[in-house]
């Protein structure tokens, strides 16, 4: 059992902020006191069938609430999926189908119960209370703000001085995700750093509606493998957690060594000096290994892990292959390609001329089989090709959000 000081400090561990701790105290407090546990809210938009890595930074602060005692609702937001958070859009997203959300939803739920204890877990739908909405009681809830207020959002002033279009709906996203934490009365609201906007317009909207505003806790943004830009399907820098074992352990392999102790830190709950130390003194290669069993233990067992490592320590060790190699796209899985087409298309090739020639050199190998000339490949994601002695690459799909 820990007492309230020793539970903020558990709570605050590895977020980027607490808007505010001193309030996230007092409401801990009064649970305490009282025995009604807090109620604590994350929202998500189902507008893609996967949860991947950097999706489980703010599930695994969600369990630690529910590891508290407290009462987690996980909301999907099949209304607001339809509009599309415009967080860091440029320009409007595509409006979703209600059945493309209602699939999407599914399968988030299923992957989020990997993470999170069904037994303790409340899901809710927001269409629940938003489709009931009758127009008066959406123009109440849009005179709780201003145009110049929701304006002030970095996304939406940026298209608007760049005479980008914004439409009305839109402008509707963060209102009908406060309302959510109105409905809902929500205590605490889980989020990355990039819903600031959103959870503090929920704050602001709870107050018009009399409650005491919900605590915002903000994680940070999961970097991708690529060891720069966040973790994103779009980007085809991500990992999901239903990746197989195999797949989902060499794409840990492949992150840069400056990742190791972040992912530790924010995926596992690691001591960051602890990691920072292991990286100096010992081989990286052999940490980023106990990164990648533990990550995949976490979602397939030590078993599976366990023969995960060991079918990518013989890949690797049989073949020479390195494990830092360039990420190249699949277009579509599995990908059935003339060898020439393939080779062709690799960074380093100029020409189908220079492919000819590497294919007639026996120079060419995927997965570590050589490839001639009038052979058809079917490439994969995770599969490997060499070209000449050094040149080598990997395959990884990315798919468009």
């Amino acid at each position: 059992m820990l007492n309230i000081d020793q539970q903020v400090q558990w709570l605050l561990q590895g977020t980027d902020d607490v808007v505010s701790p001193a309030q996230l105290k007092e409401k801990l407090e009064k649970s305490s006191h009282t025995g009604i546990p807090l109620t604590v809210k994350l929202g998500v938009d189902p507008t893609a069938p996967d949860i991947h890595l950097g999706h489980t930074v703010v599930l695994e602060k969600l369990r630690q609430f529910q590891e508290l005692g407290h009462r987690v609702v996980f909301l999907i937001g099949d209304m607001t999926g339809r509009i599309g958070d415009p967080t860091d859009r440029a320009a409007t997203r595509k409006q979703l189908s209600a059945d493309d959300v209602r699939q999407f939803a599914k399968t988030y739920v299923d992957q989020a119960k990997k993470i999170l204890d069904p037994d303790r877990l409340i899901l809710h739908y927001n269409s629940e209370w938003l489709e009931p909405m009758q127009l008066a009681d959406i123009i109440r809830l849009m005179a709780q703000t201003t145009v110049a207020r929701i304006l002030e959002r970095d996304d939406f002033h940026n298209r608007f001085t760049e005479h980008v279009p914004i439409h009305l709906h839109e402008l509707l996203y963060p209102l009908m995700q406060a309302y959510d934490s109105v409905v809902l009365k929500a205590d605490v609201e889980l989020g990355g750093t990039d819903q600031r906007f959103n959870i503090m317009t929920a704050r602001q909207i709870q107050e018009a509606y009399g409650l005491e505003p919900e605590v915002g806790v903000f994680l940070p943004i999961l970097e991708g493998t690529d060891g720069v830009r966040r973790m994103g399907k779009s980007l085809g820098n991500y990992v999901g957690i239903s990746e197989p074992p195999q797949e989902m352990f060499g794409k840990i392999m492949s992150i840069p060594d400056t990742l190791i102790t972040r992912w530790a830190v924010l995926l596992l709950g690691e001591d960051a000096h602890i990691w920072n130390q292991r990286v100096q003194t010992e081989n990286p290669r052999n940490v980023k290994a106990d990164l990648a069993n533990r990550l995949v233990a976490r979602f397939w067992g030590q078993e599976k892990a366990n023969e995960a490592q060991e079918q990518f320590d013989r890949t690797f060790r049989e073949h020479q292959v390195p494990e830092d190699m360039p990420v190249l796209n699949l277009p579509t899985e599995p990908w059935q390609v003339s060898a020439i087409e393939l080779v062709a298309s690799l960074p380093d090739i100029p020409s189908k001329q220079e492919a000819r020639r590497m294919l007639q050199q026996g120079a060419v190998a995927v997965d570590g089989n050589k490839i001639g000339m009038t052979d058809t490949v079917e490439v994969k994601s995770g599969s490997w090709i060499r070209v000449g002695r050094r040149r080598y690459y990997r395959f990884q799909k990315r798919e468009i959000q």
